[in-house]
């Protein structure tokens, strides 16, 4: 009993010891923490303060600080990196780039339907 145990383990250190999974530190969650809650404060100052008159361009703002937040989600929290084994990150990549245009895409469409099917009833209370 006690050999198959220790084989056990010589073969569970083994495993572990050629293993090139990314392993993170409580500063590399507490940096990913810092930078998402940047992330997250700079595009609601954008919005709830009005930092930026032009729409468009607060916008277009808020959605490259939404991608790079993507990134460093991936990154500090998923460790997603050039080293991960057989693919798992390029799968990961695709499967997440195929979530966020279903998700925009879907949100886009309901914004517009909503915008389109409720403004005319809007307009004519707001002449009053």
């Amino acid at each position: 009993m006690s050999a198959d145990t220790h084989g056990h383990a010589a073969h569970h250190h083994g495993h572990d010891h050629g293993h090139d999974a990314p392993h993170s530190t409580r500063g590399g969650y507490i940096t990913g923490f810092l930078l998402s809650v940047v992330l997250t404060a700079i595009p609601f100052g954008i919005v709830m303060g009005g930092w930026i008159a032009n729409t468009q361009l607060a916008v277009a703002i808020c959605a490259g600080l939404a991608m790079v937040q993507i990134v460093v989600h991936m990154i500090y929290f998923l460790h997603m990196n050039s080293k991960s084994e057989q693919g798992w990150t390029l799968m990961a990549l695709v499967f997440t780039v195929i979530i966020i245009v279903i998700a925009l895409a879907g949100s886009l469409w309901v914004m517009y339907n909503m915008n389109i099917n409720m403004m005319p009833g809007m307009d004519s209370g707001a002449g009053m």
